[in-house]
């Protein structure tokens, strides 16, 4: 499992050029009337030619220069908390790319924004990057339409909130349920190779099977 180092770098990477790559930003989480300082993963999945953004945080100016150029085929949201999204507008107007979003989160969508997403995100579409098919899995709990991207040509889930190093999302705010999130992972997510690394939304990555046996007490 690679290393997080230098802004934009990647993460994992096929020998034919396609990779992920991370860029970490930082700003703030608001709900519920609390507001957070949080440090945020905003993934590239792509190769040297197209690239989709995930969960475009804080500030588009880094991200932008990861893209380095490339056309950038979509931003693909996990989910709709405002840590995720608050760059989204910025990289859309910057590179014509549209917003993928499951319409289950539009309730949190419109805490941050007054325009809807482009296009909507469903469980089992079939997204495409850099030649490379991207499955969505709908994995409501930590949001209601939290939604996970897993990449099988690189053995990676990029899971948002839904999980962590350590354990599941949070689900102590509004629109967030534990039942439902734990049922979501155990059902959904355990599902696929338990050697798949896992990028998550915050922190750093692990792999499917080690956090299968924490799951085990909750």
């Amino acid at each position: 499992m690679a290393e997080f180092t230098d802004q934009g770098a990647a993460v994992l990477a096929h020998e034919d050029g396609l990779r992920i790559q991370r860029v970490v930003t930082s700003g703030t989480f608001e709900l519920d009337g609390g507001s957070w300082d949080v440090d945020n993963n905003v993934w590239l999945i792509g190769d040297d030619r197209e690239v989709a953004v995930v969960d475009p945080a804080h500030d588009a100016a880094p991200i932008l220069d990861a893209v380095a150029g490339r056309t950038v085929v979509g931003i693909w949201c996990t989910h709709a908390h405002n840590d995720h999204i608050t760059a989204a507008g910025d990289v859309r107007e910057a590179s014509g790319a549209p917003v993928f979003l499951h319409p289950e989160d539009r309730v949190l969508w419109d805490m941050t924004y007054d325009w809807q997403p482009d296009e909507a995100l469903a469980d089992g579409d079939e997204l495409t990057v850099a030649g490379t098919s991207v499955r969505v899995i709908h994995t409501p709990g930590h949001a209601p339409g939290a939604v996970c991207f897993f990449v099988p040509a690189l053995g990676a889930v990029l899971t948002g909130d839904t999980l962590f190093q350590g354990g599941p999302g949070a689900t102590g705010r509004s629109y967030s349920d534990k039942p439902t999130l734990v049922a979501s992972i155990r059902e959904k997510l355990f599902t696929l190779p338990g050697d798949t690394v896992v990028l998550t939304g915050h922190g750093d990555s692990t792999t499917l099977a080690a956090e299968e046996v924490g799951l085990e007490d909750e």
